[in-house]
This record gives structure tokens, C-alpha cells and sequence, in this order.
């Protein structure tokens, strides 16, 4: 599981002050985007720096609970919930720093795409090491993390 810091600017807020539904998505993408740049996975002069880079969200869900009033900042817990063949679903919350209100929860689910074909493909060993790294504390790699489909 990976906990980041996440600033609140101005901008983030709708017109009521508090953050603006569509700012979470964005929150989850800059918290994913930085753990897998830190590992190498990233996107260098317009092409991804390793195949598994090249991705599609398939599926974004959150829900909101408590509103986050004003700037500031927040913290996104983060950790992988399934890596399938093909696919990753991973579970968020977005909490107050010290942990006492949480502000959203929900999941997200990256395919892997052939950068090619457009279709999917299965990711590769690299990255299902990097994957692994996420997985929330106790939880077996092997019933989260199944084998390759060949």
C-alpha cells in the first residue's frame, strides 16, 4: 500500500469552496503517475519508457463522503486490489492527513494495450513486480497477483 501527500490548490475548488468532484480522478492519476515513474515506468520524449506504460482506464468509481473545504492537504492511500492477465484494479481513499475523515473511496482498473494492435496484452514480469509493491499489508502476492496467461 503507498500513502501520498496530495496538494489542494485554489483551482481544485468549485464555486461552493470545496474540491470539485472531477479533481479526484486527478488526485488518483498524480499519486499512480509519480509511483510508477519512481520505478521507470514513465513516458520520455512522447513514447513510454517501457511497454507496460501503454494503458487504457477502463473503469473509474468513487464514491463521496465528506466533502474536502478548501486548500490544503490531503492524503491518497493507495494499493492494488487485483492484476489479472491483462488488467490492474486498484483500490483509493482519499483521507484527511491524519486520518480521522475520509473524504472519498473507490477503485480504478488500467488495461494493458499493445501499443500497436490496440488490444489488450499481459503485463509484463517487470511490472508485476513494481504491482506487487501495492499490495496492501499481509495480503499473499500469489492470490492477488495470479500467474501469466500464456
Amino acid at each position: 500500500m503507498l500513502t501520498e501527500p496530495v496538494e489542494i490548490h485554489f483551482d481544485d475548488l468549485d464555486p461552493q469552496g470545496v474540491v470539485h468532484n472531477s479533481r479526484y480522478a486527478l488526485f488518483i492519476e498524480r499519486v499512480l503517475g509519480a509511483f510508477w515513474r519512481r520505478h521507470g515506468f514513465s513516458f520520455r520524449d512522447g513514447r513510454p519508457t517501457k511497454p507496460d506504460v501503454f494503458h487504457v482506464v477502463a473503469e473509474f468509481g468513487v464514491r463521496y463522503l465528506a466533502p474536502i473545504p478548501g486548500t490544503g492537504t490531503v492524503h491518497v492511500h493507495l494499493w492494488l486490489e487485483h492484476l489479472g492477465g491483462s488488467s490492474a484494479r486498484y483500490g483509493f481513499r482519499v483521507s484527511s492527513v491524519d486520518g480521522s475523515v475520509t473524504h472519498a473511496e473507490g477503485h480504478r482498473v488500467n488495461i494493458r494495450v499493445d501499443q500497436s494492435t490496440r488490444r489488450p496484452t499481459p503485463w509484463s514480469d517487470e511490472s508485476r513486480a513494481v504491482a506487487s509493491l501495492l499490495l496492501p499489508e499481509g495480503a499473499a502476492a500469489g492470490a492477488v497477483l495470479p500467474e501469466k496467461v500464456a
